[in-house]
């Protein structure tokens, strides 16, 4: 399963319903332009349906992001158990979760974290964003802790890592340029591996 088809899946639109029109137009348009960048109306004239239409389905913009939030967790969530299972199947020399991460951070449809940018963006406004954020983190570190051998610091370690990845993705977004923020992440995460064995 590549990150493409997961994260940006190629969908043929107008032959959604309504719903998942509006979504599938929200999904694309958030991530790419910004959430704040994206008013209503382009999601509205980008899905081909009626300003009532849209109401009828999201009362509000906060309702459509919410939702877009949350189709991006699953989303998410699917291709990194996934590439963890992949990547940890392979190559033992370097950390499954370096891989899995180098994979997304060097996808041409990188935009940063959709949670980070949601928190950044608005997080004050709508504070479900953290709520969505904080469960995507936790989400994302149990995921990396299912992966670590037994031990006293494995939940110690997985959360380390996380907050790796995250400093991983911040600097391959303001760089423009994965490499550097890959390498650093393999170097902290083949430390912590092997300072908890």
């Amino acid at each position: 399963m590549s990150i493409a088809q997961v994260l940006d899946p190629q969908i043929d639109v107008p032959a959604l319903p309504a719903r998942e029109r509006i979504l599938a137009t929200a999904y694309r348009l958030f991530y790419r332009e910004g959430i704040r960048a994206t008013g209503i109306d382009k999601v509205i004239a980008e899905a081909g349906v009626t300003k009532v239409t849209f109401y009828r389905h999201f009362p509000s913009k906060d309702a459509l992001i919410l939702a877009f939030l949350d189709l991006r967790h699953r989303r998410w969530m699917d291709w990194f158990v996934d590439a963890l299972d992949r990547y940890a199947a392979g190559n033992r020399r370097r950390p499954a979760v370096v891989s899995a991460i180098e994979e997304w951070l060097t996808a041409d449809s990188f935009r940063g974290c959709a949670f980070i940018n949601s928190v950044n963006e608005i997080g004050a406004e709508l504070p479900e964003v953290h709520a969505i954020t904080t469960r995507h983190k936790a989400d994302m570190v149990s995921a990396i802790k299912a992966t670590l051998p037994p031990g006293a610091n494995r939940a110690r370690t997985a959360q380390a890592l996380g907050a790796a990845i995250d400093g991983a993705i911040v600097q391959a977004q303001y760089q423009r340029d994965a490499a550097s923020a890959v390498k650093a992440l393999a170097t902290i995460a083949t430390s912590l591996l092997l300072a908890n064995p």
